[in-house]
């Protein structure tokens, strides 16, 4: 069944992978970024993303079955903030309403491997909070430290995976029959990682700190598979979750055990409903 999306960061990486997979399979897409395009418009401005959302509904139709957001940037400067946080809620918030509209609606979010890595807990909170002015006054602090500038990134996407999670469960998407999800890529060979993963020192510093041992680097289609997987008719209970997709560096970095942490919370949960 041919569908249309919405998609971000379509000119380059996982969302140009994305688009074009969609489209061989008869789908329709509408894509979102800052050129080759159909909808060009910068997703790291309040008023941009209004801008381009509402572009991306009349190009569309205003008829949209599903929304991948992939728009991202990995600098340790301020604008992270804005593109990989703002630039993904503020424009799936206006897509919403004609999104709950499709007979199955879905959203997938690109997060990152990164958002289990040290992060500046001022910077998700201000983030989560959607307080843009503030997260941008901390996102400067960090860059004019070289030590903590890669917090940047791995704040947006800590806060956007919490996004998704807090989000998924609310009146707004799982009421609405819209299931909400991310992926978390380890590291993917596009134009972003290029001049990273080009230097062999730099590739060592990259590999220690994502180790993945499943065939190391991925292509963007790994990636792209798995967002159009969620975004399908036939992800119907999936909800809130980060999908790390990374070469199996989650498991290296976290161990086997991703469970025992809430024992002691599952354990006062059913304490209270007696």
């Amino acid at each position: 069944m041919a569908r249309t999306y919405n998609v971000t960061g379509s000119g380059s990486g996982i969302g140009l992978k994305t688009a074009e997979i969609l489209r061989e399979r008869g789908n329709t897409v509408v894509g979102v970024d800052l050129k080759n395009a159909e909808v060009e418009g910068d997703l790291g401005t309040p008023e941009g993303r209004q801008a381009a959302a509402k572009a991306a509904l009349e190009a569309a139709g205003n008829r949209v079955d599903a929304v991948v957001a992939s728009a991202g940037i990995s600098h340790p400067i301020p604008a992270t903030a804005s593109v990989n946080f703002f630039g993904m809620t503020e424009f799936l918030e206006a897509i919403r309403p004609v999104l709950a509209q499709s007979e199955a609606p879905r959203a997938a979010i690109v997060s990152s491997m990164s958002s289990l890595q040290p992060n500046s807990p001022e910077l998700t909170s201000a983030l989560l909070e959607n307080d843009e002015p503030k997260a941008l006054e901390i996102a400067a602090q960090l860059a004019e430290d070289p030590r903590r500038g890669s917090q940047i990134y791995a704040s947006t996407k800590r806060a956007i995976s919490r996004w998704v999670r807090a989000q998924s469960v609310t009146e707004q998407w799982a009421g609405a029959g819209i299931p909400l999800n991310a992926v978390g890529p380890g590291i993917v060979t596009t134009p972003m990682t290029a001049d990273l993963l080009a230097d062999e020192q730099t590739r060592k510093m990259v590999d220690a700190s994502v180790p993945m041992p499943l065939n190391s680097h991925q292509p963007p289609e790994s990636i792209a598979h798995l967002l159009i997987w969620l975004t399908s008719v036939e992800n119907t209970h999936c909800a809130g979750q980060t999908i790390y997709s990374d070469g199996g560096a989650d498991v290296v970095l976290r161990g086997e055990d991703a469970w025992s942490w809430a024992d002691e919370r599952v354990g006062e949960y059913f304490s209270n409903l007696g």
